[in-house]
């Protein structure tokens, strides 16, 4: 190695350090926020989480508790993550919020430097001086996003299972099994089963049955352990959509979550659902499978993450943490200037808390809008995959 090479591996490294300090600096005001927070109203989902694997080590049924007044939240993840959250029980309750604050924005990075790796590994003259600046503009971009935002504020697992599904597609040379962390993911909450649609319908067989087998033994180790729990889930509680929340709730951005705020016969609404789930999965998969057969991996899984959003009979703000990897399929490789502005646009829509104001223009009588509004993140949702699927393609050999 030549003492030049030598030198400026010495200073990327000065200059990686320097970058995520700049990050821990940009992000400690939301940190702060929410990690001092009322404790009954401090990292919410976590506290589900640790008392689910606290009641397996209680041995007490750990789909019917709810953790304390206000909240009263039930666990709602199959039985594995029960089993995995032991280790979150095992901790005090202030390590844990650290510890797994601190899991949220390795996620995040993982996510931002697979999502946006075209760009932060742009072959131009002297670029790569740059990457760590651009990787700490990026997260911190990232984190303010209001799904972003939502992981820290409830201690959610969402950017985790993200992490997990896009490296598992786009690793080049993965140390483990292909398929394996999408089965992990899988297992752990049902909604990255789309993955394995994805994987069948781009014939990734050897992945497919990769993550198909670990989904489903960690599916049926329950079963071994813990067996009245995972018999519990998987015949009752999977079965009671109230237990994830009021379904009419603004928060609810899926295509039905949607509908029901149309209020319309509870008949007609499910046909409508149907209808629009099979329409947009058509169309999604169908995309997912031509970024695929175009090389363009980052697309497919932004597709297939929002196939999961707006799919999912009930899907929260924070599920739509699937928008980081969106923003890198949109930008690329950075060189096209009509693709950054509108990955800008994209990022600015995401940040704005624009379904509340679809709230606020219902409480004030605004009628249709307040609708339109409030069904804000859904619908954009929806724009994103025709951007991805029709608009995007063309864009690719412009530059």
């Amino acid at each position: 190695m030549t003492g030049g090479r030598a030198t400026t591996i010495r200073r990327q490294w000065w200059a990686w350090a320097i970058a995520a300090l700049v990050i821990a600096v940009a992000v400690a005001p939301l940190v702060q926020q929410w990690l001092t927070n009322p404790d009954d109203q401090r990292l919410v989902d976590l506290d589900v989480y640790r008392t689910g694997g606290q009641m397996i080590l209680d041995g007490r049924a750990v789909y019917e508790f709810a953790t304390p007044a206000p909240q009263l939240l039930p666990f709602t993840y199959p039985p594995v993550a029960a089993m995995l959250a032991v280790l979150l029980a095992k901790m005090s309750w202030e390590t844990a919020q650290w510890v797994w604050t601190a899991g949220v924005f390795v996620s995040l990075a993982v996510v931002v430097a697979y999502s946006f790796r075209g760009v932060l590994s742009a072959h131009r003259e002297g670029w790569a001086r740059y990457a760590p600046w651009l990787f700490a503009f990026l997260m911190v971009a990232c984190t303010y996003l209001m799904p972003i935002r939502d992981q820290v504020r409830f201690g959610q697992v969402d950017i985790l299972l993200v992490a997990l599904c896009l490296a598992d597609c786009v690793a080049r040379r993965p140390w483990w099994p292909r398929g394996f962390l999408i089965g992990l993911a899988t297992a752990v909450k049902l909604t990255p089963g789309v993955f394995l649609i994805y994987l069948l319908v781009t014939r990734q067989w050897r992945t497919f049955f990769m993550a198909a087998f670990a989904a489903a033994l960690l599916t049926l180790l329950p079963f071994v352990v813990i067996p009245q729990d995972a018999a519990d889930f998987w015949f009752s509680a999977l079965f009671d959509p109230n237990r994830l929340g009021a379904n009419a709730a603004t928060t609810n951005q899926s295509i039905r979550g949607m509908l029901i705020r149309l209020y319309l016969p509870d008949a007609v609404t499910s046909v409508i659902w149907i209808a629009l789930v099979a329409v947009v999965g058509w169309y999604g998969f169908r995309g997912a499978r031509a970024a695929h057969q175009a090389k363009d991996p980052i697309t497919a899984v932004a597709l297939v993450g929002l196939m999961a959003v707006l799919l999912s009979p009930v899907a929260w703000i924070h599920h739509l943490a699937w928008v980081v990897v969106v923003l890198g399929a949109i930008v690329g490789d950075g060189r096209d200037p009509v693709r950054v502005r509108v990955a800008v646009g994209v990022w600015l829509y995401y940040v704005l808390p624009i379904p509340w104001w679809g709230v606020a223009l219902k409480v004030a009588g605004v009628p249709v809008l307040d609708k339109i509004v409030q069904d804000g993140y859904g619908l954009g949702a929806l724009g994103l995959v025709w951007l991805l699927v029709s608009w995007l393609p063309k864009r690719r050999d412009v530059v």
